[in-house]
């Protein structure tokens, strides 16, 4: 374990920040990002997909004002973390159970920092979709709150059926790493003017986004692989026939999602025992960068939620 680069000037994050390489089971090198400060608990921080760790130096501070401590990690395949392809901008992955061993690598190395417990789960997007894996495999957390998760991706079902072929049959051919058909080879903030985006209705948020890749580019993802596509319904459609964990939940969500599948989301909350659904209106889907106010609504959302589990005794009947 050594240290890695963090681009402070760019985050937006509190002090004391502490960026080291940890390795996962496999070998693959991952980039883990702690900011120590905050006595309450710690929140594990799972990002979605092209994201990487400086984009959630804002975040950090949000929690780090209401006591407690965070730290995340870039999945392998983006941020500065190992990427398998000879093009680095495809977001690629075989197998989401991969991403399972950069959560044991990430969850090992927090424990022997000493962070202050409980540990709590907060996770947007992809991050939703392996942070809820984890929790049915065990993850060691007193509560999850979730923005916007990938339990479903918003795809037109006969396009979806079109997409799961098309990735099969990429896989068999060994095609899996080409990018999926009509997604940029750019990242979309960059490619993406405001008045377009699909992510934050933020103007000066998506600005700062902007200039963050445009500062350092490497830290930048492109579309995603059909592999990555393939591996995507395939991991989404398993948990949709899996229980929710029981532990308290919450998740917050725009009304004008337009990524990930809302319907999926009120199911699975819907049947979530201790678990709440929190539907933002006019927010897109990056709710933690939306407006100031709407910023403030979700830490102090969820850091209510982690401040009820920490006090409470854990949920013990089974699952919901």
């Amino acid at each position: 374990m050594s240290a890695a680069p963090f681009h402070t000037e760019i985050a937006r994050g509190p002090d004391g920040v502490r960026a080291q390489w940890i390795s996962a089971q496999d070998g693959v090198r991952l980039r883990s990002v702690i900011w120590p400060e905050g006595g309450r608990g710690t929140v594990l921080l799972f990002s979605g997909r092209t994201e990487y760790a400086e984009k959630y130096g804002p975040a950090a501070d949000q929690l780090r004002r209401r006591g407690y401590a965070s730290a995340t990690l870039d999945w392998r395949g983006q941020g500065l973390s190992d990427r398998s392809l000879r093009d680095p901008l495809v977001g690629h992955i075989g197998d989401f159970a991969e991403y399972q061993q950069d959560v044991a690598a990430f969850v090992a190395h927090v424990r022997a920092q000493g962070l202050p417990e409980p540990y709590h789960l907060l996770a947007h997007s992809m991050g939703g979709c392996i942070g809820l894996r984890a929790l049915q495999e065990g993850l060691e957390v007193r509560s999850a709150s979730f923005s916007a998760p990938m339990w479903g991706i918003r795809v037109h079902a006969a396009l979806r059926v079109v997409a799961a072929a098309l990735g099969a049959l990429a896989r068999r051919t060994g095609l899996g790493h080409r990018y999926v058909p009509g997604t940029g080879t750019r990242s979309y903030v960059v490619a993406t003017a405001f008045e377009s985006n699909v992510l934050t209705r933020d103007r000066e948020m998506f600005a700062w986004m902007q200039d963050q890749l445009a500062r350092v580019p490497e830290l930048g993802l492109a579309g995603p692989s059909l592999d990555w596509l393939r591996a995507a319904f395939a991991e989404t459609h398993r948990l949709s026939h899996l229980p929710s964990p029981p532990l308290p939940a919450l998740c917050i969500v725009g009304s004008a999602e337009k990524v990930v599948d809302l319907d999926e989301i009120r199911r699975r909350m819907d049947g979530w025992r201790g678990g709440e659904l929190q539907i933002v209106p006019g927010a897109e889907h990056e709710v933690m960068m939306d407006r100031p106010e709407v910023r403030d609504a979700f830490f102090d959302a969820a850091t209510a939620l982690f401040d009820r589990a920490a006090e409470a005794a854990p949920l013990r009947s089974g699952s919901a």
